[in-house]
């Protein structure tokens, strides 16, 4: 007997074929035609020109004009991602500054924000109504150059739900906050753990590997695991805590009530008052990560990224000493191409390839009167 199946909606068709036009040309090193765009995704031209005229009347595609052609015929004009129609609001709230950033289509960072400001001190009330703020800041400035705002996305260093309540940050001294509740932008609003952000910042970075691990230094530690070009996040969505991973069994006690906990050795404020015993322990935790996982690639990003030179040899030795196949295939270790920002930006980048993974619900948004 076979098993039914149900019809596809000529809606569904249409919003996959968006979908198609519009990543075909995202992902294009040049600026491909209408004509192109047929050949490569095998759409007909009369449904490619259709297709391209919705989503260039969306603001999501610019016709440019074509190039002098020297040759035979006439030269077709190229179609490249917009700058001024949507964008995505990436925020951060860490443990000593707020972030904010506009990232339009493209990917270009348009504004960036920061606030430098102990939010220890602060009940998570009144930490997120100053991140609110912040975030008003963005959107005005958004405003401003045209760009419709899709959506914002949070970056935080603790444990995240899938419906954005932040089950513990211990830095931050939060336990099971309603994020969506106290932050009121207006917008769409994804929470997610900050170094799972970073690292989808840095995968979808050009030239960025399918697998790594992405190591988020800042108070505390963080890190996303990226396999096949995928986030891995376990089993209930809370991997990638490598700040409590211990490296001294009876050595410092921590936050999180244990004791030896990489982040007590290897944090930022412990890099800043030494940091060749940082490097040392950061080298034990990731050659544990590495042989359990067999990763080739370590991305440190957050506060790393600026110490990567002073970090690099003591993180090596560690790595050459204890990773059982460091003779047979040595493992990469890189600073994020995002730097600091990474979080923030992979925040962005979220609302961003929402838009690019369903241009069709984008088109559909009720229009502003």
């Amino acid at each position: 007997m076979n098993a039914s199946r149900s019809p596809v909606r000529q809606s569904s068709v249409r919003a996959h074929n968006l979908a198609l036009v519009l990543q075909t040309v995202a992902n294009s090193a040049d600026r491909p035609s209408r004509a192109a765009i047929s050949a490569s995704t095998g759409l007909t031209r009369a449904t490619v020109s259709a297709l391209v005229d919705d989503l260039i009347a969306g603001h999501l595609l610019t016709e440019l004009d074509p190039a002098p052609r020297t040759g035979a015929g006439r030269p077709a004009a190229g179609l490249a991602l917009t700058p001024d129609g949507p964008g995505g609001l990436g925020l951060e709230i860490n443990v000593d500054y707020l972030a904010a950033c506009v990232v339009d289509l493209t990917g270009a960072v348009r504004h960036r924000f920061v606030t430098r400001a102990d939010q220890r001190l602060l009940p998570p009330a009144a930490a997120l109504a100053e991140l609110g703020a912040l975030a008003a800041q963005a959107q005005a400035a958004a405003g401003a150059d045209g760009i419709e705002l899709a959506g914002a996305a949070l970056a935080v260093p603790g444990l995240v739900a899938a419906d954005g309540l932040v089950r513990v940050a211990p830095n931050l001294g939060w336990s099971d906050v309603d994020v969506p509740a106290l932050l009121n932008l207006g917008l769409p609003l994804t929470v997610d753990n900050e170094a799972n952000l970073a690292a989808l910042g840095e995968l979808r970075t050009d030239g960025g590997p399918p697998t790594f691990l992405y190591v988020s230094g800042e108070i505390g530690i963080g890190a996303g695991i990226v396999l096949d070009g995928e986030l891995y996040r376990g089993g209930r969505g809370w991997s990638g805590e490598i700040g409590h991973v211990t490296v001294y069994p009876d050595g410092r006690p921590c936050r999180c009530g244990a004791n030896g906990c990489l982040e007590q050795y290897a944090g930022q404020e412990a890099v800043a008052a030494d940091p060749d015993l940082a490097a040392a322990a950061l080298g034990i935790a990731l050659s544990a990560v590495v042989n359990l996982l067999d990763l080739g690639v370590i991305v440190l990003g957050g506060g790393y990224a600026p110490e990567f030179d002073r970090l690099r040899d003591g993180i090596d030795a560690e790595l050459s000493r204890r990773v059982l196949t460091a003779g047979l295939a040595p493992v990469t270790l890189r600073a994020a191409t995002l730097g600091a920002d990474a979080a923030m930006r992979g925040a962005a980048d979220v609302v961003i390839s929402g838009v690019r993974d369903d241009p069709a619900s984008w088109l559909a948004r009720p229009q502003a009167v």
